[in-house]
């Protein structure tokens, strides 16, 4: 396994295996990783032949500096993964590297970063934009891997990529969870016991909502209100937010007539959880 800190040395590394007939795979992560992380390496080695993992905790799209502070880093286990579920690359670009001074250009995403995440974590798509597509260039890949739990930001890449016409693929793989149903993070590491069993809810309030619309329901304020109820229940998870919306363009459906995705942030004690629950 290589490992790379430069943008010009991994471009280099990738242009030279393309040039030999290798297709490439690129995995984004922000490190810290975990069997969700594994399943998309698997999934990105299904669809290439050679894999690159880039890891980088983006100090851009963090909005609170307490966040970005306390993202769990462990890159020496993290190589120890990569080389153990045989990934070809690794890209570890520093800060300094990513953004060094007089760095002033950022990608800035339309209207799909303006609700939900974008409305409560004000600039954090805008550090995703940029930072995806100064990863794509410096790995030139054919395909990029992103889990399906940060449903918002894979609708916002897969629309950068459209708009900007770079050519790569952009993959969703279904969320990976654990045996009771919570969605895997780097962030369930810092939930204490009692909030890591009440997370459960999560997972638990999205299935009941998709029940409910097996059975027939389309009423986007009953769905909601079908998570919603339950979060509410759980005296230590606080909702930020539950919403029914389009799957392609994220608007709020009143009327769930078209594929829809319910998606919601909790909070525990100091950490926030994503999850969502894709309809129809």
């Amino acid at each position: 396994m290589e490992l790379f800190g430069d943008p010009a040395a991994m471009r280099a590394w990738s242009q030279a295996r393309r040039a030999g007939g290798a297709t490439i795979a690129l995995v984004p992560t922000m490190g810290a990783l975990h069997d969700g992380h594994r399943v998309l390496v698997d999934e990105a080695q299904r669809r290439a032949t050679a894999v690159i993992v880039s890891i980088f905790v983006n100090p851009i799209q963090f909005d609170r500096h307490i966040d970005f502070d306390r993202y769990p880093r462990a890159i020496e286990d993290d190589l120890a993964a990569c080389r153990a579920a045989g990934v070809d690359a690794v890209y570890a670009p520093s800060a300094a590297t990513m953004y060094p001074p007089g760095f002033q250009t950022r990608v800035v995403p339309g209207s799909l970063a303006e609700s939900l995440e974008g409305e409560m974590r004000p600039g954090h798509f805008e550090g995703v934009t940029t930072v995806v597509t100064k990863l794509l260039a410096a790995t030139v890949p054919d395909v990029a891997i992103f889990g399906q739990k940060d449903f918002q930001q894979l609708a916002i890449v897969r629309r950068m990529v459209a708009d900007l016409d770079l050519g790569i693929e952009i993959v969703g793989v279904p969320t990976s969870r654990e045996a009771d149903g919570l969605a895997r993070s780097s962030r369930n590491v810092r939930l204490p016991a009692d909030d890591r069993a009440a997370a459960v809810v999560i997972s638990t309030a999205l299935k009941a909502a998709a029940a409910a619309y097996a059975d027939g329901e389309r009423d986007g304020d009953r769905l909601r209100a079908t998570v919603s109820e339950r979060i509410e229940r759980a005296p230590r998870a606080k909702a930020e937010y539950v919403a029914v919306v389009d799957a392609s363009t994220l608007e709020p459906l009143t009327t769930v007539d078209r594929p829809a995705v319910i998606l919601t942030a909790v909070w525990f004690g100091d950490v926030r959880l994503i999850d969502n629950q894709l309809l129809g």
